[in-house]
């Protein structure tokens, strides 16, 4: 080839490569997007058709098995064998296929080498785990119980089992979980202390990976049919419309994913509210109903035996009105109403704080306590905790329910529920609010004196917007200033130390949708184009509507848990072309239009077939932008909302004003993870901590204020009455770790002990661990009611909690957590939660939630009652064993 062809070819190579840059419709440093392809590095996903996509989409990990391998054992099922982030390393070294490691409980193991890179294990190596767990048994058989690194302390009778976690297939560092998988348990068959369990590493169908053709097959022309200018969306929109059909369970209720059987009140909610409601009306009814019980709505099994620990059940309020807004029928919305009006009465009882007037209860949607919590934080703590995302849906719930009461003639309880609601927001925009970072704090958290966790939720602030919580400018800022990165918004950020990705470090489409609604309401062009390509990508390079996938480098298989067809994310996928480009929103008495389109999709697009109560409308619209030019109704110009009355089959034409968008930033960051959270603890009038390895200085806080920083591990403090010390490691960019558990320091004249066994009934059962002479069973049949008299030295607030164990389930899963009263002088004082702490692990003793309680000087009660609004959601096992009431006088 001669200089001048070379030349040539190199100018047509340089041409060819600008006319895709100019014909991108969304570009960024790690993929573009163009009207009949995605480019992500090497893979590209291609539309043959508006039927037919391929992708050549191969993950990073697919191929990457190295012999280096970190690991832990767990007792229970739980990270309790060392300090957390403390692991063994080993570099796998087979012979003839079989590797044998043995290992002694809670004495780390380093024999890690360096390995060039692209070494990988043999296939189907045989790995055999041998632990030594002399050292434990023998503290069972002398002591009784054995003591971990943390001063915790098992029983022989609590010890369950041993498991192994770690970094690689078929291991995992689910703890909680761990004994769901009995692949991963060692056992001790021979009886000489030696636990040891043997699996394949490196299997071939271990490999994650996904199809590498989708081809529409299922008969999609009952739904809306959606055409536009750009091949890339109406493939996509087709084949979230197909998995959508293949989401439908024989019994006509929705599937959670593939490899999420049953249904789920928050996914199914979620999508309702995206999507399902107005394109799967009777699917979303029969599912709405498979999660009502006793005339009150199910909450998830989840953290702690789930309700109240988790408390977002109430979502299903807002997608029954959604529902409700779709089909008109009025039977519905007065069974809609009794069960949203019987839940949220519970809830006025058991979660909701009159002090700052938010709701109590774990993040909604971010059910894996690990992951967006501390790890300090119990189940009880998780519910004294004030979420974003969950007040933003109870805030919602309420105005429902008002409306609802409105429509039903009901103005007395829709007046009280417009002023709690009102009492929510405000709450929200008081204590939540971070003006520094222009957009909300994930939550309030600690125990008698909260602070604010800074960290950004995704969810919770999209709803914040889109539920009009926050005001004109905060909508802006929020969208404006929550981080986000290349491949998505993630769940919270910065991330978690220490945490494998999921809902920490995760993006998840469904949440990214929600996002988009937020966007456009707040007008950010630039934040939906984000959006939609955010969506678009995955669903394109996996070929299915994935669950979620890794912040970092946008892939499915570093995830924890990762389903394909999963509901929330193909109904977000089609609320991007039906609520944000075409707007469209069912109001209580007309389908409204109100069109957000980026103009990087201008042109033209049709939505046939789109069913709207009695009418079946066909829409086309052209152009860009969020104005609407002239609006048609059947050739004749009319209002861009469709009175329900209409009947039979129309024609919508919009045209849109093709005005440029105002001018709009997002806050585009690289992915960031905060420092380890110290480590805290009080003796001789020190409190000292764990070095944290990057930390630069240390926030020390006092009953959640600042009380001072520095850059040593230790501070002398004075014990002078009740005092919570907490302490934050802020690393060089002044990002800071979660705070520390707190660290009580108290006198012993403002600390009041009282052992329940001396007011009720003591218990026969034969548990262990327990202080004083015994403890009290309390049950929906056994002390429903424990009352213990008092005299008070001194006026002022006391703290309230109970010693107290629950072994009806484990720590992150059933419906067992025990529910009661807390009462003084026989007036409601709050509510007290017993969480699950272990599958019938009953010596395992942990403390309860604390009520506030104002006490003059002079003789008093303090009752534990079980009351109606106590019902847990198994209805039938609502039981705990008491051991002791402990009361703090804090001022």
């Amino acid at each position: 080839m001669n200089l001048k062809t070379q030349i040539i070819v190199l100018l047509s190579g340089l041409c060819s490569l600008l006319s895709a840059q100019q014909s991108a419709i969304y570009q960024s440093k790690t993929y573009s997007i163009f009207s009949d392809k995605i480019i992500q590095g090497n893979f590209t996903a291609d539309v043959v058709s508006p039927a037919e996509l391929t992708s050549n989409y191969r993950s990073s990990v697919a191929d990457k098995y190295g012999p280096n391998v970190q690991f832990k054992f767990s007792i229970n099922s739980r990270d309790n064998e060392m300090l957390s982030g403390k692991d063994h390393g080993v570099t796998l070294n087979p012979v003839d296929g079989k590797c044998v490691t043995l290992v002694v409980f809670g004495e780390q193991l380093n024999e890690v080498k360096v390995v060039p890179a692209g070494v990988n294990l043999p296939e189907n190596l045989v790995w055999t785990i041998r632990l030594d767990m002399r050292k434990v048994l023998n503290s069972f058989e002398k002591e009784g119980f054995y003591t971990f690194y943390n001063g915790d302390k098992l029983t022989k009778a609590d010890f369950k089992g041993v498991y192994i976690a770690g970094s690689i297939a078929p291991l995992s560092w689910d703890f909680s979980n761990l004994y769901n998988k009995p692949e991963l348990q060692l056992n001790d068959h021979d009886g000489d202390g030696i636990y040891e369990t043997t699996m394949i590493l490196n299997k071939k169908q271990d490999v994650k990976q996904t199809e590498a053709k989708w081809k529409l097959t299922k008969d999609i022309a009952a739904f809306p049919q959606y055409k536009s200018d750009y091949l890339i969306s109406d493939a996509i929109y087709n084949l979230a419309i197909e998995e959508m059909i293949k989401a439908v369970e024989p019994d006509s209720t929705f599937r959670t994913g593939k490899e999420w059987a049953g249904v789920w009140t928050r996914d199914i909610s979620y999508s309702i509210i995206l999507s399902m409601a107005y394109l799967q009306p009777k699917v979303a009814k029969y599912s709405l109903l498979s999660k009502v019980k006793n005339g009150r709505i199910i909450q998830d099994t989840g953290t702690g035996g789930a309700y109240p620990a988790s408390t977002d059940r109430i979502i299903w309020a807002v997608a029954a009105w959604e529902l409700y807004k779709s089909i008109g029928d009025i039977d519905w919305l007065r069974q809609a109403y009794r069960i949203i009006k019987n839940s949220l009465e519970d809830d006025l009882k058991n979660v909701y704080n009159p002090n700052t007037g938010l709701v109590k209860g774990e993040s909604s949607f971010l059910d894996w306590r690990e992951q967006t919590y501390p790890r300090w934080m119990q189940p009880a703590d998780v519910y004294e905790s004030e979420c974003l995302g969950t007040n933003a849906v109870h805030y919602q719930a309420n105005i429902v329910l008002a409306e609802m009461a409105n429509l039903l003639n009901e103005p007395t309880v829709a007046v009280k529920h417009n002023l709690i609601a009102q009492k929510i927001k405000k709450g929200i925009n008081q204590h939540l609010w971070l003006k520094d970072k222009g957009y909300y704090g994930q939550y309030l958290y600690g125990r008698n004196f909260k602070i604010v966790s800074p960290r950004a939720e995704a969810l919770g602030e999209a709803l914040c917007v889109w539920f009009g919580i926050s005001d004109k400018d905060k909508q802006q800022s929020v969208v404006t200033n929550v981080p986000v990165m290349d491949y998505g918004i993630s769940c919270i950020y910065p991330q978690i130390p220490g945490i494998p990705p999921y809902h920490n470090n995760g993006v998840w489409p469904f949440v990214q949708a929600y996002w988009a609604l937020a966007s456009a309401k707040a007008g950010n062009e630039k934040s939906v184009l984000e959006c939609i390509a955010a969506v678009y990508r995955p669903a394109a390079m996996f070929l299915t509507n994935k669950e979620n996938f890794v912040a970092d480098n946008g892939d499915f298989a570093g995830t924890q848990i990762n389903s394909s067809n999963m509901l929330w994310s193909l109904s977000g996928s089609l609320a991007l072309v039906q609520r944000v480009l075409f707007g469209i929103d069912f109001g209580k008495d007309s389908l409204n239009f109100r069109p957000f389109v980026p103009q990087a999709f201008s042109g033209k697009h049709s939505l046939t077939n789109f069913k709207c109560r009695n009418s079946v409308l066909d829409i086309t619209m052209e152009g860009y932008g969020n104005q609407i030019k002239s609006f048609e109704l059947d050739g004749k110009e009319s209002t861009p909302a469709i009175p329900y009355v209409l009947t039979g089959k129309h024609s919508i034409r919009i045209v849109l004003t093709n005005k440029l968008f105002s001018s709009s930033n997002i806050n585009k960051v690289p992915n960031y993870t905060s420092v380890e959270t110290p480590i805290v603890s009080y003796a001789s009038g020190i409190l000292s901590w764990s070095p944290i390895e990057i930390a630069k200085v240390y926030t020390v806080l006092k009953n959640g204020k600042l009380l001072t920083q520095t850059a040593q591990t230790s501070l002398s403090i004075k014990a002078k009455g009740y005092a919570e010390y907490q302490v934050l490691a802020v690393d060089s960019n002044i990002v800071a770790s979660f705070t520390s558990e707190p660290v009580i320091v108290a006198g012993k004249k403002v600390q009041h002990v009282y052992e329940v066994e001396n007011y009720a009934p003591k218990s026969t059962l034969n548990y262990r661990n327990y202080q004083g002479d015994g403890f009290v069973e309390i049950s929906k049949t056994q002390n429903r009611i424990v009352t213990i008299p008092m005299n008070i030295n001194k006026s002022g607030i006391y703290s309230v909690n109970f010693r107290y164990s629950n072994g009806n389930g484990p720590v992150n899963t059933e419906n067992k957590c025990a529910i009661r009263t807390l009462k003084a002088d026989g007036k409601f004082a709050g509510t007290i939660i017993l969480p699950q702490r272990g599958a019938n692990e009953w010596s395992n003793w942990g403390n309860t939630n604390s009520v506030q309680v104002k006490l003059s000087k002079g003789k008093h009660t303090i009752s534990l009652v079980f009351e109606p609004q106590n019902e847990n959601m198994n209805g039938d096992v609502n039981q705990a064993m008491v051991d002791s009431m402990v009361m703090y006088k804090l001022k």
